[in-house]
């Protein structure tokens, strides 16, 4: 247990305490074991440590990021693994510290500081030279394989970046006019999202905790690039739908939304405790059409009685995440290549199942929140090759009826340091 925490206060204007030193060395610590999702690790980290108060918790987990964002880069520059001298060059390289505004230094920390300050700039023009220093070496290879050296250098030099974040309005319950202007005058930093017509782009930590409107289901908080799912399966009322991979429900409740709580929408996933966060969801949102199902396999016996009856199906393929790098910065160094090839086949193996339920001239849209071609044009192509039932439809064609401003080509290929947006792919595909 951390002792004697107390409030935080802003870069610059007090000396940091000696136990935000050693909270973030200790969240340093167990990230960069790899062995957890870094949001667990907060998690965790905060349950034992109760007494960190919001902006403790705030400093904590934005240094714990920033650490995963150039964890490579910064064990090169400091030529250690002790995570306090990894927190103190966090404090230093990323958020800008001096010695004086870190305070309370021991005096093997002033030392080891003093000369870091004094090298580090240096060793920074040398890391320069280094496209991949903050990329580990078998994802930089991969990228290699599908984009050219000048797109690969700016979409990871954008992961080393923190972005902010997106809400959705619940238009059953409010407007985007109404919801901007309510947190304008709450203080908010925030504009419209350039593509979605639901999306709010959120600058700053603003606290989400307890939010009136978040607790009413008027706000959802969901990347824009996922939002745009829904106008690529754009729903009708009447129709039956299915979320193939639900998880919590994010897509699903945009997908419910979009029909007006009407029609049928089934929920699918298998796991009871991703569709356990889904209930909570739905009740504040106000849909009643939604029905989950958890399912053993994508060859569960429910599915079966389904066959053929749906109008539309979304597979938000389980994938590499890495088009989400800049939120979750750890899952680039748990990438490999084995475990890619492992999730290739998943995906396509998912893909099928769900092409079953897909009704003749219905649709089906396959999403994944990656910018590597072998979980996205490739899981297609193989698709389409064994199923010339389906054919790629224009992605554009439905956004354009969405009157969104985007064209990308026959998918929807969103890249972080292009779109402002997280990597996403979507391509839609309709059954003859």
């Amino acid at each position: 247990m951390l002792t004697n925490p107390s409030p935080l206060s802003p870069a610059g204007t007090e000396k940091r305490k000696p136990y935000h030193v050693q909270a973030l060395a200790e969240a340093i610590r167990r990230a960069d074991t790899l062995q957890y999702p870094a949001d667990g690790v907060l998690r965790h980290f905060f349950r034992e440590n109760p007494a960190l108060g919001q902006r403790d918790r705030a400093f904590v987990a934005e240094g714990m990021f920033a650490y995963l964002r150039r964890r490579r880069s910064l064990k090169a520059l400091t030529q250690t693994t002790k995570p306090r001298r990894l927190a103190l060059a966090v404090l230093v390289r990323e958020f800008g510290y001096t010695l004086r505004e870190i305070g309370a230094l021991l005096d093997t920390d002033r030392e080891w500081l003093t000369d870091f300050e004094e090298h580090w700039k240096n060793s920074e023009a040398l890391l320069s030279d280094i496209d991949n220093a903050d990329v580990p070496d078998e994802l930089w290879a991969r990228l290699g394989n599908d984009y050219d050296a000048a797109t690969r250098a700016q979409l990871t030099q954008a992961w080393t970046q923190p972005v902010p974040f997106d809400l959705r309005v619940n238009v059953m319950k409010t407007t985007r006019d109404e919801a901007l202007a309510l947190l304008r005058d709450e203080g908010w930093q925030i504009e419209p999202t350039p593509y979605s017509p639901l999306g709010i782009r959120v600058y700053g930590r603003p606290s989400l905790v307890n939010h009136p409107w978040l607790v009413e289901g008027k706000l959802e908080v969901q990347s824009e690039s996922s939002q745009l799912v829904g106008y690529l399966m754009a729903p009708r009322r009447s129709e039956m739908v299915a979320d193939f991979c639900a998880g919590a429900g994010g897509k699903t409740l945009l997908l419910g939304m979009l029909m007006r709580s009407q029609g049928r929408l089934y929920a699918f996933d298998v796991s009871d405790k991703r569709l356990q966060k889904l209930t909570p969801r739905m009740a504040r949102s106000g849909l009643s059409n939604v029905h989950p199902q958890r399912i053993d396999s994508e060859r569960d016996a429910k599915l079966k009685r389904l066959a053929g009856k749906m109008d539309r199906v979304l597979v938000d393929a389980p994938c590499t995440g890495t088009g989400t790098l800049q939120r979750n910065p750890d899952l680039k160094w748990r990438y490999s290549e084995t475990g890619l090839m492992e999730l290739n086949a998943k995906q396509l193996s998912i893909l099928t199942a769900a092409a079953r339920l897909v009704k003749a001239g219905g649709r089906l849209v396959y999403a994944t929140c990656s910018v590597l071609s072998a979980e996205n044009e490739a899981i297609v192509t193989r698709f389409l090759e064994a199923h010339p039932d389906f054919s790629l439809q224009p992605a554009t064609e439905a956004l354009t009826r969405a009157q969104i401003p985007l064209d990308t080509g026959a998918t929807l290929k969103l890249l972080p340091h292009q779109h402002h947006t997280d990597g996403f792919f979507a391509a839609v595909l309709e059954k003859r």
